[in-house]
C-alpha cells in the first residue's frame, strides 16, 4: 500500500516530476523511421507529456523539436523543412535541430534570435526504430541491446494499441510473473482454446522468485508434473523494458506519453534457420496487430496484450495504490518500486541512475538473454555465435539477494497423486 505522495511519486512524470526527471536520463522510442517518408516526413509525437515534432529532413536527418513555436505558438508540424531546419508556418521563424533560431524574417535586430532556445532532442535511429533522449546533456550512449544488432536472423517491428492507463501499471506487470497462470494460462483454457505458450505458462507452479542483476531484475520459477522445470531470466530491463528470453525472444518499451496514456514499442527477433546473416531492411515496417478493444467498449481478451491490456486499464488512468493489499506473490513489484524510489533520489541528488551506458567499448552488444537459463540453437544470441551472451550457470546469476517463495496448494498447483 502507497500513500498519496507515494504513489505521485512513482507515477507523474511530466517535466520537473522527480520521476519525469529520472526517466529523462533514459532513450525512448518514439516512432519507426519507416513511418518518415517522403511524402509524410513529419510526425507529432508525445512523450512524458511534451508535445513534439519528429521530422525528417530532405538529407535523411531526424530531429525533434517542441511542437510550438517559441514566437507565439503556432505548431510547427505545419511548418517547411528548410535549409536544413524546421520553418514555422505563421511568421517564418527558422529552427536547427539543436533548437538554435537560424532565421526571424520580420525582426529588425540580428541578434534577437540568439536568445532564442526552442525545445529540442537527441534523435538516433538503430534498428529502425527512434530513440529519443529527452534529458539533461551529456546524453548517454543509446544502449546496443542484443536484440537490436543481431545481424543472424530477421526483426520484427510492432507498436501495440495505445493504453489509457498510466505507464507504473505496465510496468509493475514484468514483475508480476504469477499473473500467467491465471490471466493468460487459466483464461484460455476457460474459453476452451489450445494455445502453446499460455499451455507452457499453465503448468503447476511450485516456487518463483525475485533477484537483482546488472541492468535491472530477474525473476525464476519452477514448475512440476509430467512438463516440469526450473528456468529464469525475463529480465525487467530498468526503468520500463521488458526482455522476453523463455518462450520468445522479444523486448518491449513501454513509452509514457503523458500519465495517463502509455505507446509500447515491441522488437522480435527471429535466428535465422542456417546460423547466417541476413540481410534486413534498414527500416523495417511497423506492424500494428489487430484491435485489443471492442468498439462499443470492452476487450477481445483473445491475445496476451488483449488480456494484459484489460488487467492494466481496469484498474484506472492512474491506479490508487492506496487501496491496494499486496501479497508475498506481489514482491517482486515492491522491490521494483523500491529500485524505483532508489534512482530517483539517485537523480534528485545530482548523480547518474543505474542501467546506463557511457563506455562506448562496451557498448556494441549488450547481452541480456544471456541472463536466461536456457535457448535452443533457433532462440536468442547462441546461434549468433557471440562470445558476450553465452549462458550464465545459476551459480553465477543468484546470490544471497534470490528471494524465493512457495506456491501453495490449490488453483495454481493442484495436488498430484
Amino acid at each position: 500500500m502507497l500513500s498519496k505522495e507515494e504513489n505521485e511519486l512513482l507515477t507523474r512524470v511530466g517535466r520537473g516530476t522527480p520521476c519525469g526527471k529520472l526517466l529523462r536520463r533514459y532513450w525512448h522510442p518514439v516512432a519507426a523511421a519507416s513511418e518518415l517518408t517522403p511524402d509524410r516526413p513529419k510526425k507529432r509525437v508525445k512523450i512524458m507529456g511534451e508535445e513534439l515534432v519528429l521530422y525528417r529532413d530532405p538529407k535523411g536527418h531526424f530531429g525533434l523539436l517542441g511542437e510550438h513555436c517559441s514566437h507565439r505558438g503556432t505548431s510547427l508540424y505545419y511548418g517547411f523543412l528548410e535549409d536544413g531546419g524546421l520553418r514555422c508556418p505563421y511568421h517564418g521563424w527558422l529552427y536547427d535541430k539543436t533548437g538554435g533560431c537560424m532565421e526571424q524574417p520580420f525582426e529588425p535586430n540580428p541578434k534577437f534570435k540568439e536568445n532564442i532556445r526552442h525545445t529540442a532532442y537527441p534523435v538516433e535511429k538503430l534498428a529502425g526504430l527512434l530513440f529519443a533522449y529527452l534529458g539533461p546533456a551529456l546524453a548517454p550512449l543509446l544502449p546496443r541491446w542484443d536484440i537490436l544488432v543481431w545481424e543472424k536472423g530477421h526483426r520484427r517491428l510492432e507498436r501495440q494499441e495505445t493504453l489509457s492507463c498510466n505507464w507504473l501499471q505496465a510496468v509493475e506487470n514484468t514483475m508480476d510473473f504469477v499473473h500467467t497462470a491465471i490471466l493468460h494460462a487459466y483464461s484460455f483454457k476457460k474459453m476452451g482454446r489450445s494455445h502453446g505458450a499460455a499451455g507452457f505458462l499453465g503448468r503447476p507452479f511450485v516456487r518463483y522468485g525475485f533477484q537483482p542483476f546488472q541492468w535491472g531484475l530477474l525473476k525464476s520459477w519452477e514448475y512440476e508434473g509430467e512438463k516440469a522445470g526450473m528456468g529464469w531470466g525475463n529480465p525487467l530491463v530498468f526503468p520500463t523494458m521488458l526482455r522476453q528470453t523463455d518462450v520468445m525472444s522479444a523486448m518491449h518499451w513501454r513509452v509514457p506519453l503523458d500519465d495517463e496514456r502509455t505507446d509500447i514499442y515491441v522488437v522480435h527477433f527471429k535466428p535465422s534457420e542456417d546460423g547466417r546473416s541476413v540481410e534486413e531492411p534498414d527500416e523495417p515496417p511497423l506492424e500494428s496487430p489487430p484491435p485489443q478493444s471492442l468498439p462499443g467498449g470492452g476487450y477481445t481478451l483473445n491475445t496476451f496484450y488483449s488480456q494484459d491490456k484489460m488487467a492494466w486499464e481496469t484498474q484506472g488512468a492512474i491506479y490508487d495504490r492506496g487501496h491496494e493489499h499486496v501479497g508475498l506473490s506481489d514482491r517482486g513489484i515492491l522491490l521494483y518500486r523500491k529500485l524505483l524510489k532508489e534512482q530517483i533520489a539517485a537523480v534528485h541528488s545530482g548523480g547518474e541512475p543505474m542501467a546506463t551506458v557511457r563506455d562506448p567499448e562496451k557498448n556494441t552488444l549488450l547481452d541480456l538473454e544471456g541472463w536466461a537459463s536456457r535457448r535452443d540453437t533457433r532462440a536468442g544470441a547462441r546461434s549468433q555465435g557471440v562470445e558476450l551472451a553465452q549462458v550464465r550457470p545459476r551459480e553465477a546469476v543468484f546470490d544471497q539477494r534470490h528471494e524465493v517463495y512457495e506456491v501453495p496448494y490449490g488453483a495454481a498447483r493442484p495436488r498430484t497423486a
